[in-house]
């Protein structure tokens, strides 16, 4: 397992994400990325909780509170578990295969290690669409100035959810079940559709609330 990544400093992180090591990387980015915008979505409960003038929405607004910090906190650890997933296929494809049963073996540790590569971004993919909708929310009943930050909430977990997709889609290749490939690729398709009708909802919200 890799070493506690969210215990980096800022600078730390970027500077290992821009090293030759190939892990921390885009699966854990998108990770981050979630967490960001599930950061920024809090941001606009605790500009709308205790104020007067949104005392109507104060009980929605904690509730919401609760949800999206549970939600930052759950795509930090899934920061640090998609680079253990990673990292986990790394030493799966290390392993020896010079007799049959060391191949065998290989090959299954592989399969295994890759089913857990994709379950993480997928996972995280899922989590994005909920980022959206919570996103979504914070423009309609919290605070207006606020409101572009709801947007920019709602752009990261696109953006999140785009590349855990990518992360999904390019660990396939190394499953050997053609119907266990298809029942992936059923979910990455209708993330994205879900994606793609939250994203135009978020995005025409934005431009009746920022401008």
């Amino acid at each position: 397992m890799a070493s506690n990544l969210m215990g980096l400093t800022v600078n730390d992180f970027l500077e290992l994400l821009a090293s030759a090591e190939p892990a921390p990387g885009g699966g854990s980015v998108a990770a981050l990325n979630l967490a960001t915008g599930a950061a920024l979505v809090e941001m606009v409960t605790n500009l709308t909780i205790g104020r007067k003038r949104f005392a109507e929405v104060e009980d929605e607004m904690i509730a919401l509170q609760k949800q999206v910090q549970a939600l930052r906190l759950e795509a930090l650890e899934l920061v640090q578990k998609d680079t253990d997933a990673y990292l986990a296929v790394r030493a799966a494809y290390g392993l020896p295969r010079e007799s049959d049963e060391e191949k065998s073996a290989r090959r299954q540790a592989i399969v295994v290690a890759t089913r857990g590569a994709i379950e993480v971004p997928l996972h995280t993919a899922k989590r994005c669409l909920f980022l959206c909708q919570l996103a979504i929310q914070s423009m309609e009943r919290g605070n207006e100035n606020a409101a572009s930050d709801g947007l920019v909430a709602s752009y990261q977990a696109q953006a999140a959810c785009l590349g855990a997709i990518a992360n999904v889609v390019i660990n396939l290749d190394s499953l050997d079940d053609d119907e266990e490939i298809n029942v992936y690729t059923a979910q990455v398709n209708q993330i994205q559709e879900d994606l793609e009708k939250l994203m135009l909802k978020a995005v025409l919200l934005g431009k009746a609330k920022v401008g």
